[in-house]
């Protein structure tokens, strides 16, 4: 329960990514719990952007690569959930870009005297695979402008079953699901609507939660047992197949060297019990698929059939 020195627990949240994978989740249930919401948005003409509004989401036209756009977004609101793209380069993640992006919100969030910020970030492995070093900037450059900071660190997220556009990897193609890991190894992964749960928790207590740092994981299936879920759900014949080390190098020397350490043993050791202690409601992959997952693939898999059917556009 919040308490009345909670004074950021019912302000305006700014949701950036808003139009994405975690902004917008956690905008829908901030908008369902009844909590005013700004989504910033770099194009408030968008679908996603125009399903916001009309869910009653404020839309604020900004652009994280736009430092001067980010003041007038955020004035007059007091709490914010930050989530910078990942930025790319010619030779993978940008760093420099990831933090200058983090830095223009952090700085423009003080100066528009907000309190309260939840940040996501990566989820660390034991090795240095996913270390997200930009993020980490962006997160101790928070705590140092922000009052109330919370950091939460999501593993690989269930909706990459859809597809993932530009990874190369992800998603299934001819029935196969094909990835960097190992087949009957546990692999960690999370719902995004309890992403949102967690922001939700951050901001409705932001004292007991300021200053925290949470690693998210809510279920934790075998690649083989995960795609056999699917196929169960879906009725599709499936499988998975790992990637070969010079697979991944010809999507990307990055790839390579992440299945590389996986194959050394790092992983990702989330506490998935202690979470569910804060949120008993925390999914598993057969949650996510009877909640709307399974429908999902469905129509991706519909549409794949159709798209093979009608043969190369003449």
């Amino acid at each position: 329960m919040t308490t009345e020195t909670d004074d950021t627990a019912w302000s305006v949240v700014a949701v950036t990514g808003a139009t994405g994978k975690q902004g917008g989740a956690t905008a829908r249930r901030l908008l369902a719990a009844g909590r005013p919401v700004r989504a910033l948005v770099r194009d408030a003409s968008a679908p996603a952007a125009v399903a916001l509004a009309e869910a009653g989401a404020e839309l604020a036209v900004a652009d994280l690569d736009d430092p001067a756009s980010l003041g007038p977004a955020l004035a007059g609101t007091g709490a914010l959930f930050a989530v910078p793209p990942v930025a790319f380069g010619p030779a993978g993640i940008d760093e420099e870009l990831d933090f200058a992006r983090g830095r223009a919100l952090a700085d423009a969030a003080a100066a528009a005297g907000v309190r309260q910020v939840v940040f996501t970030g990566v989820a660390p492995t034991t090795g240095a695979a996913f270390a997200a070093p930009g993020k980490r900037r962006t997160a101790q450059y928070l705590r140092e402008r922000i009052e109330r900071v919370t950091v939460l660190r999501p593993v690989r997220f269930m909706t990459n079953y859809l597809g993932v556009a530009g990874v190369g990897l992800d998603g299934f193609t001819d029935g196969v699901h094909r990835h960097l890991f190992p087949p009957d190894e546990p692999l960690q992964i999370i719902a995004l609507e309890d992403i949102a749960e967690f922001a939700a928790l951050a901001f409705e207590q932001p004292e007991r939660f300021a200053g925290r740092t949470l690693e998210l994981a809510g279920d934790a299936p075998t690649p083989v047992e995960a795609v056999a879920a699917i196929a169960a759900a879906t009725g599709r014949a499936l499988r998975y197949e790992q990637l070969g080390h010079d697979e991944a190098a010809a999507l990307h020397p990055g790839l390579a060297e992440v299945r590389r350490q996986w194959a050394e043993g790092h992983r990702w050791r989330v506490d998935i019990e202690a979470l569910r202690v804060l949120h008993p409601g925390l999914r598993t992959l057969g949650d996510w698929l009877a909640e709307g997952g399974a429908a999902a693939l469905r129509a991706r898999f519909d549409a794949t059939d159709a798209t093979d059917a009608a043969g190369p556009a003449a």
